[in-house]
């Protein structure tokens, strides 16, 4: 199974604020979708309450330390570990935040899909350092702001490097 992590970062690594995004780049939730289709897809608690309902036509998978969470539309697990058991099957799943579940998985991952906003906020999330020693950028797409999208934006995919 492929680990991949996914998230939007700004120059800093900054993730959001206050469990809310700090910024809007509706090509960037399309990049999202149409990244992680179909595939499974794992958050933290605080990441699912800031979305605030399971995505569509996907397994839903929330992280919490409480052993009795329970979310409608959605399987809850203490572990990340606990998760991908029952997803063993699954060709690829998708991590997708928070700031903790990256900060601990992010070099368990096989992949990162960064969307890296060149601009920089204020924010209280952080994504952890990507270690160039352990990845490699293997593709970028860059995107300038337009009337939708108030940002320049780079989409990035980092592999893990062989040893």
């Amino acid at each position: 199974m492929e680990k991949i992590i996914i998230a939007a970062i700004g120059k800093n690594n900054e993730l959001g604020k206050n469990n809310d995004l700090i910024w809007h780049l509706p090509e960037d939730l399309k990049h999202f979708k149409k990244t992680t289709g179909f595939s499974p897809i794992i958050m933290g608690r605080k990441t699912y309450e800031s979305i605030g309902r399971p995505l569509p036509k996907r397994k839903n998978i929330v992280i919490s330390r409480n052993p009795d969470l329970k979310i409608e539309g959605c399987s809850c697990y203490t572990s990340v570990e606990g998760a991908l058991k029952e997803l063993k099957d699954e060709t690829q799943v998708f991590l997708i935040g928070g700031g903790q579940i990256y900060k601990q998985y992010i070099n368990d991952a096989d992949l990162l899909e960064i969307t890296e906003v060149q601009d920089t906020f204020d924010a209280d999330i952080f994504f952890p350092e990507i270690d160039k020693t352990i990845w490699k950028e293997v593709k970028r797409i860059k995107n300038h702001a337009d009337l939708k999208n108030p940002h320049d934006y780079d989409f990035v995919t980092y592999s893990k490097r062989t040893q």
